[in-house]
């Protein structure tokens, strides 16, 4: 079995982290039949994940927060981009979030339109179909 030789710097270990989820929500689409996929260079869409719909292109923002509370205030790290959905999921916990994109700087994560899940493809897609 490899064994990694090299130490990581927190902060790449951290990026790592993220786009674990990028990938996990991507199988879970892809696994349900949507037509999804990872653009190949997002340097200013700030689009991680793309589903079609058959006509539309939705534009999805993946982010993992560290915290087991989701009484929280999740910043806007996308200001004006086009992006259609944010979906957040607890590192630390088995719950995320579906959020549509908002403008403002700061927004509650469980304000009345954001959707929670547990952190499994069938609880997570269950709440994608109410969107």
């Amino acid at each position: 079995m490899p064994v990694r030789q090299t130490a990581l710097k927190e902060q790449t270990l951290s990026q790592y982290k993220n786009h674990s989820y990028e990938f996990l929500l991507l199988s879970w689409l892809l696994s349900a039949g949507w037509d999804a996929s990872m653009p190949s260079l997002d340097v200013y869409a700030k689009t991680d994940i793309q589903i079609l719909d058959g006509r539309t292109l939705y534009r999805i923002q993946v982010k993992s927060l560290d915290s087991v509370n989701d009484n929280i205030l999740v910043e806007n790290k996308w200001d004006d981009a086009d992006i259609d959905y944010v979906v957040y999921f607890s590192r630390n916990a088995e719950w995320g979030y579906i959020v549509p994109a908002f403008k403002e700087k700061k927004r509650n994560l469980k304000a009345n339109n954001h959707l929670r899940f547990h952190q499994h493809p069938t609880n997570f897609l269950k709440a994608f179909a109410k969107i």
